[in-house]
């Protein structure tokens, strides 16, 4: 009977994959008619003659063809993303799959060097046809409305003139096409990213790269459109917010908070000013409000999608910061790095490479930093860790907060972890990592879930090695975290794992003991709780309801504001308002956001204090006095010597990665690199050659 059901589950799997299939070719050839007179005369004209009502008004044939698509897919995706976690067995090896193996090949690098960086060959594809799309809307948009424009002239009129505004209003055109893309990589915790096998911090390139392009349109139609009021002497325009038509001030105060938010992106600001970049990026609010009364609804819905995805992620995001978690212990290593481990919700699962945002606010009430999950949540069901290396001031403070002997407690909250939906280690016949300094940590959650899968599975784990690269003696107490601080006889024995470690500036060990490693322990407090999912250990299924349910509410105020108040001014002729109709639909958005995701984030909250008053008088995890904690101190002491003994180290030398890669003859050998740009260029460069076909690479960066 079970083989039954998982046989009717996987088929429902593989109809829903179909329809993605149909919904994304149907969702592409929308966007590729956009700027045709096909679209605009016919298919648009005759949609919005049927979808055009007294309770949705003029906005409905948009919010039908735009909107309510990839909301559809979102709602999709969040159901499958379920059925995945709860059937799919992500332990099987896949390494026979052809299949499989073709979709690696297209992750192979094709670019290594210039300004993009490492992009893989499925990335150059999307991005080739993301710039043909826009090249294509610039010039067939251009090319009808400049038609047209001909045959309206007038003699003696200044033709030139309005081809410039002609040229500069299809640049808005085409950049809210860029902003339509522009919030997908930034929804953290998105259902549609995992569809095309992709994280939200493995697509923040795409956010990079699709805004500077919508930066440079938009500003290009701001100016534009000033140049051709200067020439006509009509700068007034500059400060008209026009009432029935599009307003100019609205669009001016977006450009402006938009130009503000692109200068503090730039590298070097990015680099040594990391706060003022983060904190000047919630301009975008600015930037989307004021676009909004700008464009009106009409032209809004065509960008929402992504923008109503990424709000209800940001709101989620919202609801689980405001709640304290349970810090549990710090270990301190001697190389300036500490390991925090929090207590965690066993319903809480994830997978190897996920990242967590933290806050500190005996630290720094306003600043939240992204970290590599270094533990695993089938190792370690009750607990969740991060590692952190002292590389600023915030980092500094935080060491030195936990390091003091008089700190019994520290506060923290946390968003996420957010990670892949499913990972493709067992794949491969042998796994080869790649590092340097502090880049080892997404590395330390797979093998300590590579151990965890050699105890208690019978899927073949493949052949692993870790190449990683430090600068200093101390850095080797880096290994010490590679076993959880409570489970020192984890499966790591099972594992054919080869550790090469090279030393880079100290040509001897040192005589002292470098890898002295001091653990500290807090004391609990009741209004700290463990690490869980906002929604619950359903999160998928409760994200496709908070997506659907907002939607729906959203429909349902509209159509009565529109009916019973628009609609008897408006009678759908644009006499109403026009940024203040923008206005109230912004604000329904939000509304309808607020009371979906309160409500779904209520009802699992509820449940789970159920939960745990039912398990109360249990073990409290990780207290001073409790039995687990004394068995940590127990096991902090014993020798880890099972990963000694699969370590060579190497003093005043450099790994030779061309060698150690083209040494490795398996037919499948996935390369995972983590670290400085310069190495991963470098091990990318290698797996890019024509020599490395049994290569499947992999680049690790976090451009937070």
């Amino acid at each position: 009977m079970a083989a039954s059901g998982d046989g009717g589950i996987k088929m429902v799997m593989a109809a829903m994959k179909g329809l993605f299939v149909v919904l994304f070719l149907g969702i592409l050839m929308m966007w590729i008619m956009m700027p045709t007179n096909t679209y605009r005369q016919k298919w648009r004209t005759d949609i919005s003659n049927k979808a055009t009502s007294t309770f949705v008004g003029t906005a409905a044939s948009n919010i039908l063809i735009w909107t309510f698509p990839m909301l559809f897919l979102a709602v999709l995706g969040s159901i499958y993303l379920h059925l995945v976690k709860k059937h799919n067995n992500n332990y099987e090896s896949q390494s026979d799959s052809k299949s499989n193996r073709r979709a690696l090949i297209w992750k192979k690098p094709a670019l290594v060097k210039g300004p993009l960086g490492i992009v893989s060959w499925t990335e150059l594809a999307f991005l080739i046809m993301f710039i043909s799309l826009l090249v294509w809307s610039l010039s067939n948009g251009l090319k009808i409305r400049l038609g047209n424009l001909k045959e309206k002239a007038e003699p003696g009129h200044k033709i030139w003139i309005k081809k410039f505004q002609t040229v500069a209003f299809m640049l808005g055109i085409v950049g809210n096409i860029c902003l339509a893309f522009l919030f997908y990589p930034v929804t953290r915790g998105s259902s549609v990213l995992p569809l095309l096998g992709l994280t939200s911090e493995g697509s923040i390139k795409y956010h990079i790269w699709v805004g500077h392009m919508a930066m440079v349109l938009f500003t290009a139609h701001g100016f534009g459109y000033i140049i051709t009021w200067i020439i006509n002497n009509q700068l007034s325009e500059l400060i008209q917010w026009q009432t029935t038509d599009v307003p100019n001030l609205p669009g001016e105060i977006a450009l402006l908070g938009g130009l503000l938010l692109w200068i503090a992106t730039l590298p070097r600001i990015r680099r040594k000013a990391f706060e003022l970049f983060f904190y000047t990026h919630n301009l975008y609010i600015i930037f989307v409000v004021f676009f909004f009364l700008h464009v009106g609804i009409n032209y809004t819905v065509i960008m929402l999608p992504g923008f109503y995805l990424f709000m209800i992620d940001r709101f989620l995001r919202f609801l689980q910061s405001q709640r304290k978690v349970r810090l549990v212990s710090a270990r301190l290593l001697p190389c300036d790095t500490v390991e925090l481990n929090f207590s965690k919700s066993p319903d809480l699962s994830y997978n190897p490479t996920s990242i967590m945002f933290v806050n500190v606010p005996g630290v720094s009430n306003l600043q939240w930093h992204p970290f590599t999950v270094t533990s695993s949540s089938k190792l370690e069901p009750e607990r969740i860790s991060v590692v952190i290396k002292v590389e600023g001031t915030w980092s500094r403070k935080l060491y030195d907060l936990i390091s003091s002997s008089s700190i019994d407690r520290v506060e923290a909250a946390i968003e996420g972890p957010y990670g892949p939906a499913t990972t493709e280690f067992l794949s491969h016949d042998k796994l080869v990592m790649v590092s340097g300094g502090s880049g080892i940590t997404p590395f330390i959650s797979i093998i300590r879930d590579l151990c965890f899968l050699s105890k208690t599975t019978q899927c073949r784990i493949p052949k692993l090695m870790l190449i990683c690269a430090f600068r200093k003696s101390s850095d080797l107490s880096w290994l010490d975290l590679l076993m959880p601080i409570s489970d020192t006889s984890s499966g790591l024995s099972n594992l054919q794992l080869q550790i090469e470690v090279y030393i880079t500036r100290d040509k001897a060990p040192k005589t002292n003991n470098p890898n002295q490693v001091r653990s500290v322990w807090f004391k609990p407090h009741p209004t700290d709780a463990p690490v869980s999912a906002i929604l619950g250990p359903n999160s998928w299924l409760w994200l496709a309801i908070v997506i659907s349910s907002s939607f729906i509410i959203f429909l349902i105020l509209i159509g009565i504001i529109t009916r019973y108040y628009i609609y008897p001014i408006d009678k759908n002729k644009n006499l109403y308002n026009y940024s203040g109709k923008a206005a109230l639909n912004m604000l329904f958005i939000c509304v309808s956001i607020a009371a979906a995701a309160s409500a779904a984030v209520f009802l699992n909250r509820r449940k789970e204090s159920k939960k745990i008053q039912n398990t109360e008088g249990s073990s409290q995890e990780g207290t001073p006095g409790s039995s687990l904690h004394n068995a940590d101190r127990e096991l902090e002491c014993l020798p880890r010597q099972s990963i000694w003994d699969a370590t060579n180290v190497h003093y005043g030398e450099r790994p030779d990665l061309k060698r150690a890669l083209l040494e490795c003859e398996e037919s499948s050998v996935g390369v995972l690199a983590s670290g400085p740009k310069k190495l991963r260029h470098e091990v990318a460069n290698i797996c890019s050659t024509g020599r490395s076909d049994n290569f499947h690479f992999e680049s690790i960066s976090f451009s937070w």
